[in-house]
């Protein structure tokens, strides 16, 4: 049998106000009282009625992530971290992807699933500021991702620049003086990929190293093919770095499997450093350097901003918030210095 309200009021001896009170996390209730009807919910196991609570406040209970490609295993670690995230607010998540499609993300920013979410995270890769400048839905949005917008919604991001110089400055430390990038997409512009190049760039030119463009490998995507693809042109172009800078973790993996039978040895004859910090990069023959996004950060910012903005829907003006990272050294670049 469903305990209610009313089973909960007669255990704590206080009436069923004061258990909505508590329960809706009301801010007069003395603590006393509060540690009262806390004990007899634990007492007997009450669950509160959360479609008939957010159906008082006009909601569903339900907000939407989309992102790129949940095959990605960055974005499904994401997913995973803001499921846990929005679970500790009695929110479920409705996942979504783009598949980085400028039109699928306008479709998804515009509000197609209005009536069905409370509101939206959105990781784009094409969608431009003009998309949403005219955006009319007034599902609240928080954006996520490397994309730079002067908009007034609420964007999550670590700092790409830096965390990219901090890895080639790894890498020089390591005495490696040839390192080149893989990753670049010459397909547009405003894609993540040349914050990180931009980092590549000025972190090789700070320490008087070359940063030509032969050392700077293109690809169609941010796959393990990707990288394969473009570690092979590099090497048969004649250019032979002694170590990589991926735009993420399956670059990186790509890559090293390319050098490994061209018979070149990671770390010994090529360092390789990636980014994203997945789960495969660190179960590889040769454990794969990384740069970490905290994800479990970014996953809290967003669904907190999200219930911000729920809470405060007259708040309009947009927020950066930076989310930590850090590098993670691992067997693909501990050879020498």
């Amino acid at each position: 049998m469903r305990v209610s309200l009313k089973d909960v009021a007669e255990r704590a001896g206080v009436s069923i106000k004061t258990v909505s009170n508590v329960v809706n996390d009301y801010q007069h209730v003395t603590p006393a009282m509060r540690a009262r009807v806390k004990a007899a919910i634990d007492e007997l196991g009450y669950r509160p009625n959360l479609t008939a609570r957010n159906l008082r406040k006009g909601r569903t209970g339900i907000i939407a992530l989309a992102v790129p490609e949940l095959g990605n295993p960055y974005f499904a670690e994401l997913a995973g971290a803001v499921i846990d995230a929005a679970a500790e607010h009695d929110v479920t998540v409705l996942l979504d992807h783009t598949r980085g499609e400028r039109e699928q993300e306008v479709l998804v920013s515009q509000g197609f699933r209005a009536r069905v979410i409370d509101g939206l995270i959105l990781s784009p890769l094409e969608l431009e500021a003009e998309d949403l400048r005219g955006r009319d839905d007034d599902v609240p949005l928080v954006l996520l991702g490397e994309r730079e917008y002067d908009l007034p919604y609420d964007h999550i991001a670590i700092d790409n620049v830096a965390a990219a110089r901090t890895a080639v400055r790894h890498l020089i430390g390591r005495g490696r003086t040839r390192i080149a990038y893989l990753g670049e997409r010459t397909d547009s512009a405003n894609q993540p990929a040349h914050l990180r190049l931009a980092g590549w760039r000025a972190e090789l030119t700070e320490a008087g190293l070359p940063a030509p463009d032969a050392q700077v490998g293109p690809t169609g995507g941010w796959d393990r093919g990707d990288g394969a693809e473009a570690m092979a042109r590099m090497l048969d172009a004649g250019v032979r770095p002694d170590a990589v800078f991926a735009y993420n973790d399956l670059v990186a993996i790509g890559a090293m499997r390319v050098l490994h039978e061209r018979g070149l040895r990671v770390p010994w004859d090529v360092a390789v450093v990636g980014f994203d910090d997945i789960a495969e990069g660190r179960f590889g023959a040769v454990t794969l350097t990384t740069i970490s996004p905290d994800k479990q950060s970014i996953a809290r910012l967003a669904v907190q901003s999200l219930l911000n903005r729920l809470a405060h829907p007259e708040e309009r003006s947009g927020r950066e918030l930076a989310a930590a990272y850090r590098l993670i050294e691992r067997e693909s670049t501990l050879g020498r210095r």
